[in-house]
């Protein structure tokens, strides 16, 4: 069991990544992260060794969120008693912070599926195969939500296709 507990712990920053821009809250990226790791812990031993470990998790994680995503679409939104987002550990310059402010704000604007695909590829750097496998869909699946959706984010970041240089005769 020890060494599950250590691969669980290597995982933790990357579930908590994944989940924060899933979800957007950090209280609820930690709760989606914290029922991760109590699910895998809970059932360790349906892990089979030499197995991807991350994609495991990623799938348990990803399974959690679509759950509990139904689940709360139906409650009220809550909304914070300080209204002060947590800041990230390191501060951004303003340049930056506009542009993670911005990118933030389209992914929200992408539709589930694709957002959940360009995180994953984008952000945890994870193989289509290793995507197909978290989210259970076929790897043609995985390229096309993904192009859909950079596509998608350039429409909505305002840098729309991008147009090759001409040749000049």
């Amino acid at each position: 069991m020890d060494e599950l507990a250590r691969q669980l712990e290597q995982q933790i920053k990357p579930l908590r990544r994944y989940a924060l821009a899933l979800v957007g809250d950090p209280a609820r990226a930690d709760d989606l992260v914290q029922d991760c790791l109590e699910r895998a812990w809970s059932r360790g031993h349906l892990y089979r060794p030499g197995s991807d470990m991350r994609a495991w998790l990623f799938t348990i994680l990803h399974n959690l969120h679509a759950n509990a995503a139904r689940r709360y679409n139906t409650r009220p939104k809550e909304v914070p008693l300080d209204g002060q987002p947590d800041a990230p550990a390191t501060a951004a310059t303003q340049g930056e912070a506009l542009v993670l402010n911005e990118l933030r704000a389209a992914l929200t604007l992408v539709p589930d599926e694709q957002r959940q695909v360009l995180l994953l590829v984008g952000m945890e750097q994870m193989t289509y195969q290793e995507v197909a496998n978290v989210l259970g869909i076929p790897i043609g699946t995985v390229m096309s939500r993904l192009h859909r959706g950079r596509e998608r984010l350039r429409g909505l970041l305002g840098s729309g296709p991008r147009e090759q240089p001409r040749s000049s005769p």
